[in-house]
């Protein structure tokens, strides 16, 4: 499935004007990343199309066909909804006939692709000075490293940015920004482990103001969505950063890793409901059979589906492009 390039100024931009998408796509890295996007959903492909491979290989379409289909459909996460949706689309002027499996690839990738269309937004910071950025989610969904693969791309741009390191629970992640803020010339506001995790946002947007930083980035602890005193806190973070500037966090991305199947549905919820999640980012697509969780997360809750990562590098996590997604997950060649 064929990009559009997504230009890096040399200069610094306005943030009013300037889209700041997850990552550049060079036009003669299309077809890479749609490979790399491809090996990654390997596994949740894999499991999709080998069983409709299985199922629909000299057989007719009948009951106990559309039935095989939707449980390996709801086994690979997609969803109930989503399902039946593919079941219909299948059946429709099929039945007792036989099908080609590739057929109903095709099928699948349209429907999946009808989903996932209209959450596919780019991210863009925005015009408020300094823009903030609150980035949420469980322990381990990779926050931390999101937080440093967008600010790199945003200081690329040319912007100025801070990060804060309000994950206080552990010394490591704020070692992890520390590094990543070395690494792309950014502030990070740290305080010792165990430290109030809200003054220190609070610290860092005066900091922010005082110095001019464009966009700030706030790490926070990674918290299971069942704990109430955790997420309590995350709610005193977004109260404390509303007053120093009521419009903010002006964007709240939730970070969910995909290996967690069901599980990132309840945790968008419980997230979206503390903290106002704005968008979303998946990571760890590569490392599951469960990618097809995306979808059902899209049908649920139409939350922007910013970026989506496949690997570790910068350049694996990018823009969230529907249509290669649906033809990935599908198994079709696309590019």
């Amino acid at each position: 499935m064929a990009r559009p390039d997504i230009p890096v100024q040399p200069s610094p931009p306005s943030p009013a004007s300037q889209p700041a998408p997850t990552a550049p796509v060079a036009a003669e890295a299309r077809g890479g990343w749609f490979s790399r996007l491809r090996d990654g959903l390997s596994k949740s492909s894999k499991s999709i199309t080998g069983s409709i491979s299985a199922i629909f290989t000299k057989r007719k379409l009948d009951a106990e066909t559309l039935q095989d289909l939707e449980d390996t459909l709801i086994q690979a996460d997609l969803g109930v909804a989503v399902s039946e949706r593919i079941i219909k689309a299948v059946s429709q002027g099929r039945y007792d006939k036989e099908v080609d499996p590739e057929e109903v690839k095709r099928i699948l990738a349209a429907e999946v692709a009808s989903v996932l269309k209209p959450v596919e937004v780019p991210f863009n910071f925005g015009s408020e000075k300094p823009y903030v950025i609150l980035v949420v989610g469980v322990n381990g969904s990779g926050k931390t490293t999101t937080i440093g693969k967008l600010g790199a791309i945003a200081a690329r741009e040319g912007f100025k940015v801070k990060f804060a390191a309000c994950d206080t629970f552990r010394a490591a992640a704020i070692d992890q920004l520390k590094v990543w803020g070395e690494r792309i010339g950014a502030e990070t506001i740290s305080r010792p482990p165990g430290s109030d995790a809200a003054g220190l946002a609070f610290d860092a947007m005066k900091a922010a103001t005082e110095d001019g930083t464009d966009i700030v980035f706030i790490d926070t602890a990674g918290r299971l969505h069942n704990k109430t005193y955790l997420m309590d806190e995350l709610d005193k973070v977004v109260r404390v950063i509303k007053k120093h500037d009521a419009a903010a966090p002006h964007a709240v991305l939730l970070v969910l890793d995909a290996t967690t199947g069901q599980n990132a549905l309840a945790q968008a919820d419980a997230f979206t409901k503390v903290a106002g999640v704005t968008g979303l980012i998946m990571t760890k697509l590569d490392g599951t059979a469960r990618g097809g969780i995306l979808v059902a997360i899209a049908e649920r809750f139409k939350l922007p589906v910013h970026a989506i990562g496949v690997g570790e590098s910068i350049d694996d996590l990018q823009p969230f492009d529907a249509e290669a997604f649906a033809e990935a997950i599908a198994g079709l060649n696309g590019a």
